[in-house]
């Protein structure tokens, strides 16, 4: 079990959640769920928790599951990526794509790779660009769909992600810029788009359809609620932190308010 924690180590900047390799939420993530630009570990966050229902023809008795931990091994058959921010970060601007290789994923089985596409330029920090957009790459279609919310605004950005991606599998990607992407109202949404576009084109799309099936990739008419998106993001970090509470006050080792906080 590995906390999550805020950047004080103050137990109420504190919690713990299930199993994660991810699991890392500070102040400065929380004041971004609230109004700002999502920093890459709210979007990583999101990857691995947001509440999914499950699609209907799953016949599971709880359909809500966390996306990534819960609601992915329940496909097996799919053997889709969320690639993280950071990842996706290290895949465009690392200076030696076959020596960093090593730190990708595994692609060799998969079928398809969500990849958050930031515009930063500088190689060191994920969280120095100012936009966000969405790549979906079907391997096993070979190409790649863009989803931009603020125009063609990352279209450089996703083709070199793309070109780099195509090198480190081996085979040709097509790629497409989706037009009818939805669009944001303002400056900072970007990345609560790029959240709620992945969940809806993972759930509603790629995990609803038979292996038979063309799936339309398109999102013309889907509307965005990202001041929804937000605050079910912040529900989420709320619920785990009193999950995370409620775990240390029924701990054997559980101490005094000003102890380090334990992990279980």
């Amino acid at each position: 079990m590995i906390s999550v924690v805020c950047n004080n180590v103050s137990p109420r900047n504190t919690f713990v959640a299930k199993e994660t390799d991810v699991g890392i939420v500070d102040t400065e993530d929380i004041k971004a769920l609230k109004s700002d630009w999502l920093t890459d570990s709210a979007i990583a966050f999101w990857e691995e928790y947001a509440h999914t229902p499950l699609p209907s023809s799953s016949n599971v008795t709880n359909p809500t599951r966390w996306l990534e931990r819960e609601v992915l091994p329940k496909y097996p058959q799919a053997r889709i990526v969320l690639l993280r921010p950071v990842i996706s970060h290290l895949l465009m601007q690392t200076t030696d794509l076959k020596a960093d290789a090593s730190a990708l994923p595994d692609f060799s089985k998969v079928t398809h790779v969500f990849l958050p596409i930031s515009d930063s330029r500088d190689r060191w920090n994920a969280d120095s660009g100012s936009h966000w957009s969405l790549l979906l790459v079907s391997v096993i279609d070979r190409v790649a769909f863009h989803y931009d919310s603020l125009g063609g605004s990352n279209f450089s950005a996703a083709k070199r992600g793309v070109d780099r991606l195509s090198f480190v599998l081996g085979v040709p990607l097509r790629f497409h810029q989706l037009e009818d992407t939805p669009q944001q109202e303002n400056s900072k949404d970007c990345g609560v788009f790029v959240c709620i576009l992945m969940r809806h084109l993972l759930i509603k799309r790629l995990l609803n359809a038979n292996s038979t099936e063309k799936v339309s990739m398109s999102m013309a008419g889907k509307m965005i609620d990202s001041r929804g998106g937000r605050k079910e993001m912040l529900r989420i970090v709320e619920s785990l932190r009193k999950e995370g509470e409620r775990r240390r006050s029924a701990s054997p080792f559980a101490g005094s308010p000003n102890d380090p906080p334990r992990i279980d």
